[in-house]
């Protein structure tokens, strides 16, 4: 979402000023943000044009913090007015200071000239005349800063998937050592009841009913226990978030706000398999899968 654009007003020889006198910049600066928002500071005669600015910096900007800034003079037409009043109050309390400190100078006229509203100069307002020099001025700095954010976008992106690469490699090697440990947790149960089924029938041959029993006991132990220490939910819901967040960055071209979201949803699952995690292996991978995850949450802060 960052960038930053400058288009001036160039007449026809290259300088940043028409041959009528009017001088006109605009200044773009786009930055990070969760949502839109936009900033316009312009001339007082031109706020009436505000509105019209807006609504073209919205029309391809859908997120980030844009501030917009534009200069313009029109030298041709300004009129500047002398305040005789106020160049005579500066004067006479000048004049007051020098006799209290006996220091006797006459102030230059250029000293006047430079206080607070002795000289005034005020634009006329002409919103029609002043948005036909504007509006292709503002539309061409709009373009560039786009052409920009497109770039930084397009980087932003191969870095992203690069590391979502390293999220689903990660995800394949805790499947792995998952279902290893899933197995050799039936394998431990089984040899528990095994134990405990020999202690019950003293060694000698169960009757049916005790059997059945003991049976029905091994299999809801296991289930239990694979509810409480198995990731297979976890590692499936990983999976088609995975999928989801590389279609959203194929089929729409503003996926920020829902990749926001996904990254939630991946992270809670990662948690949970860490807090489930029995193996050292699996826990590593974890880990990693958490760094992986935060370096795309840092991309996708600039990403619209």
């Amino acid at each position: 979402m960052t960038g930053y654009a400058y288009k001036p007003l160039e007449s026809a020889n290259g300088t940043a000023s028409t041959d009528d006198g009017l001088s006109l910049s605009v200044e773009i600066k786009s930055y990070n943000s969760r949502f839109l928002e936009v900033f316009i500071n312009v001339p007082p005669f031109l706020s009436g044009l505000e509105p019209k600015i807006r609504e073209i910096a919205m029309e391809t900007i859908h997120r980030g913090k844009v501030e917009i800034t534009i200069r313009l003079k029109n030298n041709a037409s300004l009129p500047v007015s002398i305040n005789n009043e106020a160049a005579k109050a500066y004067l006479r309390a000048i004049a007051a200071l020098s006799e209290d400190l006996r220091l006797y100078e006459d102030p230059p006229l250029s000293l006047l000239l430079r206080m607070d509203g002795v000289m005034e100069t005020s634009q006329s307002r002409n919103d029609d005349f002043y948005w036909e020099k504007l509006e292709p001025i503002f539309r061409s700095a709009i373009t560039l800063l786009n052409n920009e954010r497109t770039r930084e976008g397009e980087n932003a992106k191969t870095h992203i998937l690069s590391f979502m690469d390293a999220l689903e490699k990660s995800l394949e090697t805790i499947q792995r050592f998952a279902q290893e440990e899933d197995d050799a947790l039936k394998e431990r149960l089984r040899a528990r009841f095994t134990t405990h089924f020999t202690e019950i029938t003293g060694g000698y041959p169960a009757d049916a009913a005790t059997a059945a029993a003991v049976e029905n006991r091994l299999f809801a132990e296991i289930a239990a226990m694979l509810v409480k220490l198995t990731v297979a939910e976890e590692i499936s819901r990983l999976k088609s978030h995975f999928a989801e967040f590389r279609e959203e960055t194929k089929r729409n071209p503003h996926p920020g706000k829902k990749l926001d979201f996904l990254c939630q949803e991946i992270n809670r699952e990662i948690n949970t398999i860490g807090a489930k995690a029995c193996k050292l292996e699996v826990s590593r991978e974890v880990v990693s899968m958490k760094d992986a995850l935060e370096n795309i949450r840092e991309q996708l802060r600039n990403v619209e």
